[in-house]
């Protein structure tokens, strides 16, 4: 007797086409969890560096997981060659092998502005989907209406990034997790945040009570220690500096949070793999706390 798929069953006797439907996204597999996180680099991490050679740091440095960005050269023999959501077949190709061959899985694209053009956008979420990506990362919010009609054709997750607080630049409000919560809170709900904790401390926030304001909405994490409580502080290894590291991992199980945390280590950067290890080390000794 030939089995039959209750779904199928139900968008034909409800008139749905099959021809818009996408199968729910797959989460991030539990083999890439470091702890009770799924845990790796930001390739903006190694961003003197290759996308290879960034796949093959975050390897070397115990992460599971990367997070790529637009722009970053593809190899040291390819100089010229560049991987965004332009890359062809063959380019893509030649990343996955590499993320294969070293167990790491890309799982998010960014920080990369999303065009309030569906054909244009649409390019991104084509590219992200070649990859299996979990999300993508950005901060074009006047994208939104463009990117709430791909996420849900695609399923694929969108986190709206946060940078530091810009006095400067009064109109910049992407640091206020207020803010965020905002343009979300009506939206699909695999619309939300990508945590940059970082920048919340340079932001003169906690990076707790700013998660807790996003409780579940919160896509993706950048994870980082600091030296000091200031704008201009720098990246230390994880337990090192004013980060309360535990307590973001506490709230973020609380939450029951499921996306990728990607440390984003922006220091030391032609030699900051043995820091980077130190950071995953770090979320490893915590366990699944």
């Amino acid at each position: 007797m030939k089995t039959v798929n209750p779904l199928l069953v139900l968008m034909l006797t409800s008139g749905l086409s099959l021809a818009g439907f996408t199968s729910p996204a797959e989460p991030i597999p539990t083999d890439c969890r470091i702890g009770a996180v799924a845990l790796g680099c930001q390739a903006w991490t190694f961003r003197e560096f290759t996308v290879l050679e960034a796949i093959d740091k975050t390897a070397a440095a115990g992460g599971k997981i990367i997070e790529l960005f637009p722009g970053q050269k593809l190899s040291p023999d390819k100089p010229g060659v560049v991987l965004d959501h332009n890359a062809s077949a063959a380019l893509i190709a030649e990343v996955k092998a590499r993320l294969q061959k070293d167990g790491v899985r890309a799982v998010n694209y960014g920080v990369v502005p999303i065009p309030n053009n569906e054909a244009e956008a649409r390019k991104i979420f084509n590219f992200a989907k070649e990859l299996g990506l979990y999300g993508i990362t950005t901060e074009s919010v006047e994208s939104i209406d463009v990117i709430e009609k791909l996420v849900k054709e695609y399923d694929i997750r969108v986190g709206f990034h946060n940078h530091p607080r810009l006095p400067a630049n009064p109109g910049y409000k992407m640091w206020d997790p207020k803010y965020v919560q905002r343009v979300v809170r009506n939206r699909d709900r695999r619309i939300g945040a990508t945590a940059d904790v970082g920048h919340w401390v340079r932001s003169g926030l906690n990076p707790v009570d700013c998660l807790k304001i996003l409780r579940g909405r919160v896509i993706s994490v950048h994870l980082k220690d600091l030296n000091e409580k200031s704008p201009d502080a720098r990246d230390v290894p994880f337990g090192t500096g004013v980060c309360d590291i535990p307590a973001i991992l506490r709230e973020l199980k609380h939450q029951k949070f499921a996306g990728n945390i990607s440390i984003e280590y922006e220091h030391n950067w032609t030699n900051n793999l043995s820091d980077v290890a130190q950071c995953i080390g770090f979320v490893r000794g915590l366990g699944s706390q």
